[in-house]
């Protein structure tokens, strides 16, 4: 049978249309997942309108800056933590300042064995600091607490808790404070589950000794959506323009580098963005992205972006830690 023209453009459309989940695309990703996301994507979108930046970023020790994580302390300094791979063969996590966010001052090493670092003030308005990474041997989550910021540029921790592996018996890591106030720290991180693929997970530390974590299968789900069929990893919270969202890394075909992408997901609705990030190079893989609003070293606020281009995907001189920035 010959079909009439209109009728097999509509059978096209129709086929079409039905085969986008398969590609990880549906239907509910035409439209934005909240103001916030697509605010978010507008303004990082693209590094090459940024109002400053800085492609495979190092300390003035030379230690790449890998998963670099930046907060900004109340005197204007810049604290970014981040992680290194040294001779040894283990990762290393480091604290570093900056005054530009270009150069940066290797203050205090956390030791053999930490990576994927988190930081963030502690609420209480007492000026004190919160570090979580992730700690091998047995991989798990490990949380310091610092008085003050000098405590915190000399590593001399006074709160310290290891946490012991709940949801998986391999591996649970990359954490991210999302809330720290005094005797209660929220965060979240990831879970080998199954001892096979990266999961998310919610946790509670309670004054340093009462640990409790659950999957966060809705934020999995999400990210599942786009045919994220790889680990889903490291992730961000951001608040921009008083609603919050979560950056996060989805990899599409496990083992593959080259197929990480960053994320956009808004809690309220359950749905995450794809962000198409573009560069100066034209790289295409993206991994451990983090955000957060920050007076710039202009003096204006500022959206700050930190994202892991991997070696596989990545043009000429942009692999490793790219950090820009963009002004409000």
């Amino acid at each position: 049978m010959i079909a009439h023209p209109k009728s097999l453009a509509a059978v096209l459309v129709t086929l079409v249309t039905a085969a986008v989940p398969l590609f990880g695309l549906p239907h509910a990703h035409v439209r934005p997942a909240s103001a916030a996301t697509a605010r978010f994507a507008d303004l990082a979108g693209d590094v090459r309108e940024a109002d400053g930046h800085r492609y495979a970023a190092t300390d003035d020790t030379g230690r790449t800056m890998d998963a670099a994580e930046i907060a900004q302390a109340p005197d204007g300094t810049y604290l970014a933590v981040y992680h290194t791979t040294l001779a040894d063969g283990r990762f290393h996590a480091a604290l570093a300042t900056s005054t530009d966010l270009r150069t940066w001052t290797r203050r205090h090493d956390f030791g053999a064995g930490s990576s994927q670092p988190s930081l963030a003030a502690d609420d209480d308005d007492k000026g004190g600091y919160v570090v979580a990474y992730e700690k091998d041997p047995d991989n798990h989550i490990a949380v310091r607490g610092y008085p003050d910021l000098a405590a915190l540029l000399a590593g001399r921790a006074d709160r310290t808790y290891d946490a012991p592996r709940t949801l998986s018996s391999c591996a649970e890591g990359t954490p991210d404070i999302t809330s720290a106030r005094g005797d209660t720290i929220e965060l979240t991180g990831h879970y080998r589950a199954e001892c096979d693929t990266d999961r998310q997970l919610r946790a509670r530390l309670t004054d340093f000794t009462t640990w409790h974590t659950e999957p966060d299968k809705r934020l999995d789900r999400a990210l599942q959506a786009w045919g994220t069929g790889g680990n889903i990893g490291d992730r961000s919270l951001l608040e921009l323009g008083g609603k919050r969202l979560v950056l996060i890394e989805g990899q599409r075909w496990r083992n593959e580098f080259g197929s990480w992408r960053t994320y956009a997901y808004d809690p309220g609705t359950g749905r995450a963005d794809r962000v198409t990030l573009r560069t100066h190079g034209g790289s295409r893989a993206f991994a451990n992205p983090s955000a957060t609003l920050i007076t710039d070293p202009h003096g204006r606020p500022a959206l700050l972006v930190s994202l892991f281009v991997p070696r596989e995907e990545s043009a000429p001189g942009e692999s490793g830690q790219l950090i820009y920035w963009r002004e409000l």
